[in-house]
């Protein structure tokens, strides 16, 4: 299994972890895309830490994760459900080149988003971006919302996505004081394209050979883009007939297209009478 994300815990030290590995599902969500690199740069690295959220999920819903700002990278959207279904996108200006992250990002703010069904309404919690990195951006939410010290590790291609997420926990300095120093300081060396090859236990015994690890099961991801008709056709109902048959009047046929999954529909008058016929009249 290629697409997991995989949790642990350093029994003796008090530290855990999770391990997020991508190979097929990264390359379906950027198939057609043309991302610039520092683009596909970061969109990975929000790819991994928010499966690393959602993993937590521990009831039916979906976490969407937003870093927005007004740098030439304006926004990167990634959600993903409780099953790990993951999709996302991101929208930047053409001429976008290398750059600090700060400096791609600007100013902004990182927006997370639960919609449980248990939920009578979404929760939402939203912080400035601060820190020089993704990995960064993410640690301070961490440490804001979870008050735990946590570090993450990413590393990203065109064709594969690597992390390793570490959290202190509350006992970690009274079992080994130099613990947590000693756990970041050997997870730092895993940051290399070589840990795409390497399945998470391989990588964990070979950075923790002296340490007692309890390894859990993967979870599966998948990717969260499949062909939803029926949302298209409410859309287009909650529009009115009056207005989609002006959109048909002015450009022959009327295309919606879904930014997130990258998927274009195109309806003509045939298509839209029949969307409306199968609506019924719409009483006021």
């Amino acid at each position: 299994m290629n697409n997991y994300v995989q949790r642990f815990l350093l029994e003796n030290l008090d530290i855990r972890g999770a391990v997020v590995h991508l190979d097929s599902v990264w390359q379906k969500m950027l198939k057609d895309r043309r991302y610039p690199d520092p683009v596909m740069q970061l969109l990975g690295e929000m790819s991994a830490t928010t499966l690393l959220l959602g993993d937590q999920l521990k009831q039916t819903g979906r976490l969407t994760v937003q870093l927005k700002g007004d740098g030439p990278i304006s926004m990167l959207v990634i959600d993903c459900d409780d099953s790990l279904h993951l999709r996302g996108m991101a929208k930047y200006a053409a001429d976008v080149t290398a750059q600090p992250v700060p400096d791609l990002l600007g100013h902004g703010q990182l927006v997370l988003t639960l919609d449980m069904l248990s939920m009578r309404e979404a929760y939402q919690s939203i912080v400035p971006l601060n820190g020089d990195t993704i990995a960064e951006i993410f640690e301070h939410y961490f440490k804001q919302s979870e008050q735990l010290p946590s570090r993450l590790f990413l590393t990203t291609s065109d064709h594969a996505i690597f992390g390793i997420l570490l959290q202190k926990l509350p006992d970690a300095d009274q079992l080994d004081p130099d613990g947590w120093t000693r756990v970041e300081a050997l997870t730092a060396t895993a940051q290399s394209r070589a840990m795409f090859e390497l399945t998470a236990e391989e990588i964990l015994t070979r950075l923790f050979v002296e340490e007692t690890i309890r390894i859990f099961d993967a979870q599966s991801v998948s990717y969260g883009c499949h062909e939803d008709p029926t949302k298209i056709y409410d859309m287009l109902q909650s529009l009115g007939r009056e207005e989609v048959n002006a959109i048909l009047r002015e450009c022959g046929e009327v295309v919606v297209h879904d930014d997130i999954c990258n998927r274009e529909y195109r309806f003509d008058a045939f298509a839209i009478d029949a969307i409306f016929r199968e609506a019924g009249p719409t009483i006021h």
